[in-house]
């Protein structure tokens, strides 16, 4: 089952081998047409019929709305009166004065869940290379949904080259994402500028890259800093148990069995450790399909895997 609705992209095919692959550098209208992105989101009001079997009179419920797309008028959601639409085109329209003056460069962009979901993913220029080899490339992304289950987030990015990882760079004051709420208006210019789209972030994350891949670790490091992130909540609702198929796909990544394990940033590293669990949740966790992974390696519960594992690696150089 796909969660992707429409998608382009540029460079390499994506994960579940669909979209319209680009020739890099095109236009924000290409990419609008091309990633199924050229469509708006309409809004009316909800209204209900009173009576038997659908007779009776019509009446509206004025403190909600509906969303509909303008194309095929398919419904997305129910939202209240106050709910702030962004629009799949805004979405790409942000990065307009970042690719063409900036030196970004859009690498995706589609339409997840029959249009409830839709993003844009952007290279950001900046990128570093551990010990030699093991390529990190810096990103954007962008993302929003219209039901209720994202707020309008711009999140930097990494990604490591071998393996197609990615992790959220967030550094302490969490400067590497902004949320809007979809109650509040979504400015593209005030999110630059929170964003602070600078060298900054960047520097202080290849930093602590650095300092992962200068810290080494023993076999008992290793399966502590997994056994407490890769857990579950009890069912009985007292505290977490660890996952134990999780641990053990992991672990053999990080011994040898992943891409670029062996590498010398990797081996017998914390940088190594982190790596077994980014590589996990992107490529090896359990989920209904690729596209349900991913969607949840980027916003849902994979994200969140992956934060804790990087908390926790950073506590192995403090």
């Amino acid at each position: 089952m796909h969660l992707v609705e429409t998608m382009a992209y540029a460079g390499d095919r994506p994960w579940h081998g669909l979209g319209n692959k680009l020739a890099p550098k095109q236009s924000i209208d290409v990419w609008r047409k091309q990633a199924g992105m050229d469509w708006e989101i309409e809004e009316s009001e909800v209204r209900y019929v009173v009576g038997r079997n659908g007779i009776g009179s019509i009446n509206a419920f004025p403190a909600q709305k509906v969303l509909y797309r303008s194309d095929n008028h398919k419904p997305l959601s129910v939202v209240s009166k106050r709910y702030q639409v962004v629009q799949p085109g805004e979405i790409l329209e942000f990065y307009r004065d970042l690719t063409e003056v900036g030196g970004f460069e859009l690498e995706s962009a589609g339409v997840l869940r029959e249009g409830r979901k839709f993003w844009a993913l952007a290279k950001t220029g900046q990128s570093t290379v551990l010990k030699r080899r093991d390529r990190v490339d810096g990103y954007l992304l962008l993302a929003t949904a219209c039901d209720g289950t994202l707020a309008t987030t711009a999140q930097f990015t990494s990604v490591r080259v071998v393996c197609n990882n990615t992790l959220s760079i967030a550094l302490g004051s969490n400067a590497g994402a902004v949320k809007v709420p979809h109650r509040s208006q979504f400015d593209p210019d005030v999110v630059k500028r929170q964003l602070g789209i600078t060298v900054a972030t960047w520097d202080s994350f290849v930093a602590r890259m650095k300092a992962l891949v200068d810290c080494p670790v023993d076999p008992d490091s290793v399966d502590g800093l997994l056994r407490r992130v890769l857990t579950y909540p009890n069912p009985d609702g007292e505290g977490v148990a660890v996952n134990e198929q999780a641990f053990r796909t992991a672990r053999a990544l990080y011994d040898g069995a992943g891409k670029g394990a062996e590498l010398a940033s990797a081996k017998g590293t914390a940088w190594g450790v982190l790596s077994s669990v980014t590589e996990f949740v992107d490529h090896h966790r359990r989920a209904r399909s690729d596209d349900h992974r991913r969607d949840a390696a980027w916003f849902g519960a994979g994200a969140q895997i992956k934060q804790r594992a990087w908390d926790e690696a950073l506590k192995l150089v403090a």
